[in-house]
């Protein structure tokens, strides 16, 4: 019923910057929020920030100073902006909404993940 496509992900320098971006598509009434987590190899998927449809955002210690989450209410869009990367942010991004659909069911769901590397 709703589908999550990531996209921005890539090869980075330590130290420089990338987009995430994220578009929610399908049987939307509204969005309460959008999300972004992450997971690199042999560790679990933790939050990397979060932000709610009225604006307000949650960001984890590692992210902030750093990331910038923001939407487009009008896209069902939400986007990850990511400066100063280090190796350790190095992992499979995903990307998290709570959904209310036309039948006024209210689900999460993830997308299928895009992967960020830091790297020299």
């Amino acid at each position: 019923q709703v589908q999550l496509v990531e996209s921005g992900g890539g090869l980075v320098q330590p130290g420089g910057s990338l987009r995430l971006s994220c578009a929610a598509s399908g049987s939307i009434f509204t969005i309460y929020g959008m999300g972004w987590y992450r997971q690199a190899p042999g560790k679990k998927r933790d939050l990397v920030a979060n932000i709610a449809r009225a604006g307000r955002t949650n960001y984890a210690d590692s992210a902030k100073d750093r990331f910038t989450i923001s939407t487009d209410n009008a896209k069902n869009t939400v986007y990850l902006e990511m400066k100063s990367l280090k190796p350790e942010d190095t992992a499979v991004y995903y990307c998290n909404a709570d959904v209310v659909t036309t039948d006024w069911a209210t689900n999460n769901y993830w997308g299928q993940g895009t992967q960020v590397t830091v790297s020299s």
